[in-house]
């Protein structure tokens, strides 16, 4: 019984253990339905549940290339296509994009596109025709889902992405920077390191690109095999083999940064351990300096303990100068164990009005055609959604949708929330029923076009009294004015109460975006755990009953009957921005030949855009 629980207790510190360091990776194999897992042991899931549109696509050049890199997602239609995945509000990421062109096409033009986030501009996307090119950024998720978009800006060019990465990291991590901005990332190094460092050896998958000597520099090797790397952004111990350094004091270490031409704000990571015990006439101190300006008071590394230092409130470029300097008392010269380098960008976006989000999302609820646009449908601005036209607010309004021609049927749901529209027009559809009374309360509206729908009945009070309102809705037959006596007729919906648009449309598969957290391995822990424990006790109760039963027996008595198993429920999970191992089986851009939809008789207006950096 004793060696039970013993094995019981390693059990679950197993099942723990793999439950706070797996859970918090989300691999997408963009263009796959299938999962795998690869040689870092992450778990990749194909892309069906988390975008909707474009199609998948198999690269021509496969040899020497990574699994995951050998499938790609490609967008043909609509300004824009966006992957959502639920994540927590307020939780701290890592997102990295990876796009590998591979010829796929078989046309040898890598092309360029626009990265998005969450409504905000990320990058420009540079593909190449051989390498793998992947963007990467540290930011706090303002909602309960990150959209990463791709846009078309060149004639001809199409966006395509071949895998997406998020990681959650710890709540106290890169804490200098205000969670209304991103940290991109333009570099990370393990000086001296001969290969990348990521997951399993950095907990939150972090891709360290190894930087070994040359231009005088010398490399060190660590003689330590355990190093505290307890310091608060919590680099991997594997960065800490080695190091770099110079011959002698005089000479300083320069860093290379990656950051744009243009300066920006930066926040930059360094790194530091001493490689060996130093005797007592060794010191080693330096100092961080930006072109030619001490940062920074003396650092004094540490044997077998990393120091932490952070470069932020500054702005730099990719003509800064960034060096280690020894400081004068200094009898060793500097070295460098790794470094994170990153630039801050603009004011995040808090997105589209909420309420209109909410009436957007009813449109779309009630016309499944409407469901293929995804992300922000306001920003930013070149990319709103093909149907509807937005203010140029801090926080966007919805003021008008274009809807001729979709296909609509069934009747129309109310949307009233959206009352900063100036224009609806839904003219060339299958619309039926009354229209409804909330159209006429709109206070903005003054466009209404419903010409050549199926709509019956009486024109509502609320619009023919209304000055301001201009209605349109002829070839409408089975209607009548206001006050007249006229049936209406109710529209036949679909059997799950949502109406197409027209029957060449697609229904769009059922979503079931990945939940990020540990909700589900936590309940399967703890039913392993628990079916343990009742294996364990019940094989106790099983010895002890069959004694009873044998010396009952002796004395005539019965036999004892075995209690069934109950069912455990789930844990809480205690760490915050861990993604649920379940899920482990699922960004200012040249607009060039974009022009806006075409619609009759209302016309889009432009918007002004709103960069991320």
């Amino acid at each position: 019984m004793a060696s039970s629980i013993v094995l019981l207790l390693a059990l679950l510190l197993v099942a723990l253990s793999l439950l706070s360091v797996s859970a918090n990776l989300v691999s997408i194999d963009c263009g796959s339905s299938d999962s795998f897992t690869d040689e870092n042991t992450i778990k990749w899931v194909g892309d069906d549940e988390f975008v909707s549109g474009g199609k998948s696509q198999v690269v021509q050049t496969t040899n020497g290339v990574a699994r995951v890199l050998t499938t790609l997602r490609v967008f043909s239609t609509r300004k824009r296509n966006c992957y959502s995945i639920k994540a927590e509000k307020g939780a701290q990421f890592l997102v990295r994009a990876t796009f590998f062109y591979g010829n796929y096409d078989k046309k040898s033009s890598p092309p360029e596109f626009a990265l998005l986030l969450d409504g905000n501009y990320w990058a420009d996307v540079i593909t190449s025709a051989t390498d793998l090119v992947y963007k990467e950024l540290v930011y706090v998720a303002n909602g309960d889902f990150i959209e990463i978009c791709l846009a078309q800006t060149k004639p001809n060019q199409l966006p395509f992405i071949s895998a997406i990465e998020i990681r959650g990291l710890g709540t106290d991590m890169y804490s200098h920077f205000d969670a209304k901005y991103a940290m991109v990332h333009t570099r990370r190094v393990a000086y001296g390191a001969t290969d990348n460092i990521r997951y399993p050896s950095d907990d939150y998958d972090r891709i360290w690109e190894p930087v070994e000597g040359g231009d005088g520099l010398i490399k060190l090797t660590n003689g330590l095999h355990i190093i505290d790397t307890s310091v608060p952004d919590q680099p991997p111990a594997a960065a800490f083999q080695y190091a770099i350094t110079t011959s002698q004091p005089s000479v300083s270490i320069s860093l290379g940064t990656d950051l744009p031409t243009d300066k920006v704000p930066i926040y930059i990571i360094m790194y530091f351990t001493e490689m060996s015990q130093l005797t007592t006439s060794e010191t080693r101190s330096f100092e961080i300096y930006i072109d030619g300006k001490s940062e920074s008071d003396p650092i004094v590394p540490v044997y077998g303990t990393v120091t932490e230092m952070s470069i932020t409130n500054i702005t730099a470029s990719s003509s800064t100068n960034i060096s280690l300097v020894a400081t004068a008392d200094s009898t060793l010269p500097p070295l460098i164990n790794a470094m994170e380098v990153y630039y801050v960008s603009g004011p995040l976006t808090g997105g589209t009005d909420s309420n209109d989000v909410t009436g957007l999302g009813i449109l779309q609820d009630k016309f499944s055609i409407l469901q293929e646009w995804t992300g922000d449908p306001c920003l930013p601005s070149p990319f709103t959604w093909d149907w509807v036209n937005c203010s140029s607010d801090i926080t966007p309004r919805v003021t008008a949708l274009y809807l001729s021609g979709y296909g609509l049927s069934g009747q129309l749901p109310d949307f009233s929330s959206l009352d900063a529209l100036q224009t609806i027009d839904m003219h060339n559809n299958s619309l039926g029923g009354a229209i409804p009374d909330f159209l006429g309360t709109l206070p903005k509206l003054t466009q209404l076009n419903l010409v050549d729908n199926k709509l019956s009945g009486p024109i509502p009070t609320t619009i023919s009294t209304n000055s301001k309102l201009k209605l349109v809705s002829s070839g409408n037959p089975d209607l009548c004015a206001a006050g007249a006596t006229c049936k209406t007729i109710i529209p036949a919906e679909s059997d799950n109460g949502s109406s197409t648009g027209g029957g060449s449309s697609k229904k769009k598969s059922s979503k079931l975006p990945l939940i990020i957290g540990v909700t589900v391995p936590a309940i399967i822990v703890f039913v392993v755990i628990v079916v343990i424990i009742v294996c364990v006790i019940s094989s106790g109760n099983r010895r002890r009953a069959a004694i009873a039963a044998h010396y009952a027996g002796q004395n005539g008595g019965g036999n004892m009957p075995n209690g069934q198993p109950s069912q455990g429920g789930p844990i809480d999970p205690q760490m915050v921005g861990k993604y649920a191992e379940v899920a482990m089986n699922q960004f200012e851009v040249n607009i060039q030949g974009q022009s806006a939809p075409t619609t009759p008789d209302l016309t889009p207006q432009q918007n002004e855009e709103r960069p991320l950096y």
